[in-house]
């Protein structure tokens, strides 16, 4: 993909472009708001040419806003149950409770690997999870009920808790929550998650990837990252390309996860992902989405978005950073030195040394961050004040900024 990014400035790639490809990128350049229109146009382009000038467009825009320092996040990743009552089509994480792999993270495991991880420079534990699992099986729910808790969350605020107690900062991503129940999150989490995925309900549909998945109905998890922006609760969410997806839904999410952010402004970061095929799932033979694909959705991302933090994971594509980097991304999501990728665990985490040669090498400071986003911690009502002297400790043991 090398022959996409090219030197010069993005003004110089326009004159020569179609006037349909040239007129949206030029008001880009100029600071105004591109249509849904001109953003179909954009995502679907396929002259190297017109991409090219996209993508050169999206990372000046890109450095207006975010400047050349990349982020990632140093972290644990806590796989507190991978229970989980839905059966996408792509996914090898969730289990039953007879399954072999089956777990449920006791609380002395969380506190050890949180231990461990503090001592190796994580500021960030990831509590991820299934979606309720105690609505499907009778087990958990007695595993819950020996660990003294009526409901995952409440176990979920416990090991959040333990996090803390161990100086690391938490950020949750347990499925689709109600009210009440991020709202006792909030409490212990500096930020929470939830992928949107994608915004079309046809992708319910029987064959489809989420026929198996009442909790990946768009309209729930719209729903709760509404909910979560009524309560100021940084949130990070996205897209996942490849699970069946056409190129207006892709367009048509981000524009609904703008018009979230617009309304309520708690939006701290998306993430624009690829599905990848695994050998023991129902899709093992879907092909996965192209690096193209990934390149133009990251770039109209940053054109519909421009000030938005936006992140590609750096496992799942390991031989595009130099594409992404160009591409309008500013972050990398989280990097563990400890733990895998337990939802891809055949995609390794880069070595961040080599991640900082990479971004280096095409312009920019990689720099660690933690899970709430500098411009939210002292933002009134995104954090709960009793967080507040843990997060600053934090950041200032590390050497993260607190400030925007």
């Amino acid at each position: 993909m090398s022959h996409l990014i090219e030197a010069g400035s993005a003004a110089s790639r326009l004159p020569h472009l179609a006037p349909d490809t040239r007129a949206p990128l030029d008001d880009a350049l100029r600071d105004k708001a591109i249509s849904r229109a001109a953003a179909l146009r954009l995502i679907g382009l396929d002259d190297p040419d017109a991409i090219s000038a996209l993508l050169a467009v999206a990372g000046e825009i890109r450095n207006r806003h975010k400047g050349h320092v990349v982020t990632y996040s140093p972290k644990a990743f806590l796989p507190i149950t991978n229970l989980c009552r839905d059966r996408c089509s792509y996914c090898t994480f969730r289990a039953d409770p007879d399954d072999p792999n089956a777990w449920t993270m006791l609380p002395e495991e969380v506190r050890s690997t949180c231990a461990d991880a503090d001592r190796l420079g994580c500021v960030e534990a990831l509590l991820c999870l299934g979606d309720k699992p105690e609505k499907a099986f009778r087990a958990y729910r007695a595993t819950l009920a020996a660990l003294g808790c009526t409901s995952t969350v409440e176990y979920v605020a416990r090991a959040s808790e333990i996090a803390l107690e161990e100086g690391l900062l938490p950020h949750t991503n347990a499925g689709v929550m109600s009210a009440a129940e991020m709202a006792l999150l909030k409490h212990t989490n500096v930020s929470l998650g939830l992928m949107l995925e994608n915004v079309s309900p046809r992708l319910r549909a029987k064959g489809e990837a989420h026929y198996y998945a009442p909790d990946k109905d768009p309209e729930l998890r719209l729903a709760m990252i509404d909910e979560a922006g009524r309560q100021q609760i940084p949130f990070t969410t996205g897209l996942l390309l490849g699970i069946g997806e056409t190129l207006e839904e892709c367009v048509d999410s981000l524009l609904a996860i703008g018009a979230l952010q617009e309304r309520h402004g708690h939006i701290q970061e998306i993430i624009i992902q690829n599905f990848r095929a695994k050998a023991t799932t129902a899709w093992a033979g879907r092909p996965e989405p192209e690096s193209v694909l990934m390149a133009k959705t990251i770039a109209v991302a940053r054109l519909l978005m421009p000030a938005m933090n936006i992140q590609a994971p750096p496992n799942l594509s390991p031989y595009d950073h130099r594409l992404f980097l160009h591409s309008g991304i500013n972050d990398w999501g989280g990097i563990s030195p400890l733990t895998p990728d337990f939802v891809n665990p055949e995609a390794p985490w880069p070595h961040v040394n080599t991640l900082a040669d990479t971004c280096r090498d095409e312009g920019f400071d990689l720099q660690p961050r933690l899970p709430i986003y500098a411009e939210y911690i002292d933002r009134p009502g995104f954090l709960d004040p009793a967080l507040l002297p843990t997060v600053r400790r934090c950041a200032e043991r590390r050497g993260v900024p607190t400030c925007s």
